[in-house]
């Protein structure tokens, strides 16, 4: 056989061998697909919301009023109009004026002001639990006396109840006063959120900092390479599928922070006020309780998914993610 000849019968051999992933597709194939799976994730999604809401009609329409009870303990809620608005009743109320007022704006802008007033807070949070938990896992993973020193400690601080912790937060901060600068409420409810938002990063990047294989750091060795190169060309990478769901995780994370510690700590202007201020007037206005309780989620859906932004830029480094 000639050369000519081994040669492309190593091509063939090799193409055989090539697997038939979306990597090796060609490009005009690969994106109507993506985008295909990308629609199919938002009809799942919509189609999870639409089940929520005839679950919702059915057990209104079908269940008893006073609600299932088991003992002395109600395990369902009552299905009366005050405890459960029809869907399409809370639906229509957020196009409704908040108050009789006629100058009173619609209750979905309301909820969305202050979704938008804790979604900044929450963001702040977020940015200060990002620098924590990734500060703290690049300490873990360089000293191994320090995983063993700090973690224990991080995972206990995740036991104290945040509904006690953020007024105690909001004491110590009225009495910080450095020159000129004077701590503000909303301050504490950031560094609540960040208090719930950097666990998960740190241990999502402690993870994938620890990720790469021996070999693979061997080979960083035999180049001569120092501890930061072989951070920022090995260890990094390695850990972006996994520090991807821990930021995202973090992100919801700060959200719930920022709701609960407007409530402990009665921070104005936040969606966790009007929260409970709306759900005093839920006896004469139940589908108003709801609004707050629909920006909240979105908020959460928001904070999660803006993280997919930072997704976006990684790609290179994402081809799966993994659980931290």
């Amino acid at each position: 056989m000639t050369a000519t000849g081994v040669r492309e019968t190593n091509a063939v051999t090799d193409a055989a061998a090539m697997p038939a992933g979306p990597e090796f597709r060609s490009p005009g194939r690969a994106v109507p697909g993506r985008a295909r799976r990308g629609l199919e994730r938002w009809a799942w999604g919509l189609a999870g919301l639409l089940a929520v809401a005839l679950v919702w009609e059915v057990y209104k329409m079908l269940g008893p009023a006073d609600g299932v009870v088991i003992g002395e303990t109600r395990v369902l809620p009552r299905t009366t109009d005050l405890a459960m608005p029809h869907v399409w009743e809370m639906i229509g109320r957020l196009a409704e004026p908040v108050t009789r007022s006629p100058s009173a704006q619609p209750l979905w802008a309301v909820v969305a002001l202050a979704a938008a007033t804790t979604l900044g807070i929450a963001a702040v949070g977020w940015l200060v639990g990002v620098v924590v938990g990734v500060g703290l896992a690049l300490v873990m993973q360089r000293w191994r006396i320090a995983e063993w020193g700090l973690l224990p400690w991080i995972v206990l601080s995740q036991t104290v109840p945040l509904i006690a912790f953020a007024p105690v937060v909001k004491s110590w901060g009225s009495r910080v006063e450095i020159g000129a600068f004077e701590w503000q409420d909303w301050m504490s409810v950031a560094l609540i959120a960040s208090y719930l938002a950097f666990f998960p990063i740190a241990i999502g990047a402690l993870k994938g900092l620890q990720s790469p294989d021996r070999i693979h750091t061997e080979l960083m060795q035999s180049y001569a390479a120092g501890y930061w190169q072989t951070l920022r060309k090995l260890r990094l990478p390695a850990a972006v599928p996994y520090l991807l769901p821990a930021l995202r995780l973090g992100a919801a994370n700060a959200v719930i922070g920022a709701v609960v510690a407007e409530v402990s700590t009665g921070l104005q202007g936040g969606i966790g006020r009007i929260l409970i201020q709306f759900a005093g007037q839920a006896s004469g206005d139940p589908a108003k309780a709801w609004g707050p309780i629909f920006g909240a989620i979105v908020l959460g859906l928001v904070a999660a998914g803006s993280v997919a932004l930072l997704g976006a830029i990684l790609k290179n480094y994402r081809r799966t993610e993994e659980a931290a």
